[in-house]
C-alpha cells in the first residue's frame, strides 16, 4: 500500500512525510481541524479529521504531539477499522528483537538496542537512543538527543525532553514530564515534572526563567 494519510499538519508532522517518501510511499495527504491550514509543507491537507473514513485503503498516522489527544485519535482511528501504521526512518538502527507498537515513529539517527519494547503511538524522536532492555510504554515521547540507559521502564503518557538522559535500572510512571537536560537517576514515582541534575520535583520555590513559582 503506497497511500498515507497522516493526521495533524505541523512540523512534526514535515517529519513524518519525509521518513514516509523514503519507505516508499508515494500518495501522502493531511488531515487537520484547522481549516485555514491548506497544505503541510509540499502536502495537501485534504480535510478534517472526520473524512478519515473517506480513505479506508489507506495507511494512517498520527502526527500530533500531545500524547493524550494523539491517543484519542488514535483509538478512534482504530475503532473506525482504520490501518494504523508505524514508520521508522531507514538513518534509525533497530536491534533485533525490537518490539514497536502501531502509530509509532522513529527518527533519523535515533538508536534502539535489543530486547526493547516501544509501545502504541510515540514518539522516538531525532538522535535519541533507548538502551537495551527497556519498556517504553504507550504515548510516550522520547524527544530529541534524549537517551535511555538499559532496564529502564517509562509509563505512558511521559515526555522525555530534549537532551535529557535517563540512568539505567529506573522506572518511571505515567504522565511525568522530564524537562530538557535533566538527568534522572532514581525512580519517578508519582506523576510530576521534574528538572535539573539530577533531576527533582518541580514544586513550590523553585526558580524556572528567574521566577518563583
Amino acid at each position: 500500500m503506497n497511500n498515507l494519510v497522516i493526521i495533524g499538519a505541523s512540523g512534526h508532522g514535515k517529519v513524518i512525510a519525509d521518513i514516509a517518501e523514503k519507505v516508499g510511499y508515494t500518495d501522502i495527504v493531511f488531515l487537520d481541524d484547522n481549516p485555514a491550514v491548506e497544505s503541510c509543507g509540499s502536502y495537501k491537507v485534504v480535510g478534517g479529521c472526520k473524512e478519515a473514513l473517506s480513505y479506508k485503503s489507506a495507511d494512517f498516522i498520527v502526527a500530533i504531539g500531545n500524547a493524550k489527544i494523539r491517543r484519542k485519535i488514535q483509538s478512534q482511528l482504530v475503532e473506525a477499522g482504520l490501518h494504523i501504521v508505524s514508520l521508522v526512518h531507514p538513518a534509525a538502527v533497530i536491534a533485533t528483537n525490537v518490539k514497536i507498537g502501531i502509530g509509532t515513529v522513529v527518527m533519523a539517527g535515533a538508536v534502539i538496542n535489543p530486547y526493547t519494547e516501544i509501545g502504541q503511538g510515540c514518539i522516538i524522536n531525532t538522535c535519541s537512543s533507548v538502551d537495551h532492555d527497556c519498556q517504553i510504554g504507550d504515548y510516550v515521547h522520547i524527544s530529541v538527543g534524549a537517551h535511555v540507559a538499559g532496564t529502564v521502564t517509562i509509563k505512558e503518557n511521559t515526555w522525555v525532553g530534549a537532551g535529557a538522559t535517563i540512568s539505567n535500572n529506573i522506572e518511571i510512571v505515567k504522565d511525568c514530564m522530564i524537562g530538557a537536560g535533566a538527568v534522572v537517576v532514581k525512580n519517578i514515582e508519582e506523576s510530576s515534572t521534574q528538572i535539573g541534575i539530577p533531576a527533582r520535583k518541580l514544586g513550590n520555590g523553585q526558580l524556572v526563567g528567574g521566577s518563583h513559582l
